[in-house]
């Protein structure tokens, strides 16, 4: 049977990647920050190991619990957890974007290091980061999480043209807007790190980012569910030959277009800046 290691599985995109590829006869390995994520996706009838990548032991833990469920292989890794600080960057104290980093890029990093001699032994194998549109392109109150996209991107394709010669795959999954609890975990984010009230942007908070970021029922335009992601999952880890990128939503298909086609100021403009 083959197996997969996917990451952030309490919820949205990782949650929907494991039903499904459950389903599709994947042995599902369903990583979770929380033991209490962890124990609700056990009751499912996943195996769940608990994966917190700022706490780099518990990546080493998660990784030998699969492998001896698995004899020692692992066919597919789906790095997914991840979470955004919104804010300005004048307002972003640097021990916060230190601690974005643990968990969106340097954990990544880790678990990828500890998988690829397992793949390299075996011969084969897939590593999928499912990185963002704010990867392709930025945007403004978002410069945190820019920042470890574009710190991805960069990291996993230097690795895919080095693996260029192994039967090792390395993909890139860009959403756009996706419907999950993504912007609702970012309150939490938000109210421990910016001091918005002191902040020479106060106004521009209440109006724009906090609005905004409140508002828990509009959704962004050309929003699609988990399930679109998990569909160029499945080509990427099915397909004999698959591509080094996957975009899903409208949105993504356009920014990366219009980052090829406008100088910097027009997409400046476009976008906000």
């Amino acid at each position: 049977m083959r197996s997969i290691l996917i990451t952030g599985c309490s919820s949205g995109i990782g949650l929907a990647a494991a039903r499904i590829l459950r389903e599709r006869g994947w042995s599902v390995f369903a990583a979770c920050r929380s033991e209490e994520d962890c124990a609700r996706l056990r009751k499912e009838g996943f195996e769940a190991p608990r994966l917190d990548y700022e706490d780099e032991a518990t990546i080493e833990t998660a990784l030998q619990e699969v492998l001896a469920a698995t004899g020692g292989t692992l066919d597919a890794l789906f790095n997914n957890g991840a979470y955004a600080i919104p804010g300005a960057v004048e307002d972003l104290p640097t021990n916060a974007l230190r601690t974005i980093f643990e968990a969106n890029f340097f954990g990544w990093h880790a678990l990828t290091r500890a998988v690829l001699p397992v793949m390299r032994r075996q011969g084969h194998g897939r590593i999928v980061q499912c990185s963002s549109v704010l990867g392709l392109i930025t945007m403004p109150w978002r410069g945190a999480y820019n920042a470890s996209k574009f710190a991805l991107e960069g990291l996993t394709d230097t690795l895919r043209m080095e693996m260029k010669e192994t039967e090792i795959k390395v993909i890139l999954i860009e959403p756009g807007p996706i419907t999950t609890d993504f912007r609702r975990n970012s309150i939490k984010q938000f109210e421990r790190w910016i001091d918005w009230r002191g902040s020479a942007r106060a106004a521009q908070y209440e109006v724009e980012l906090r609005t905004r970021l409140y508002d828990s029922v509009k959704k962004a335009r050309f929003e699609l569910g988990p399930e679109a992601v998990v569909d160029k999952l499945i080509h990427a880890i099915e397909n004999p030959r698959p591509r080094p990128r996957y975009y899903v939503t409208l949105p993504t298909y356009f920014a990366a277009l219009m980052r090829r086609l406008l100088p910097t100021r027009g997409l400046d403009r476009l976008l906000g800046g």
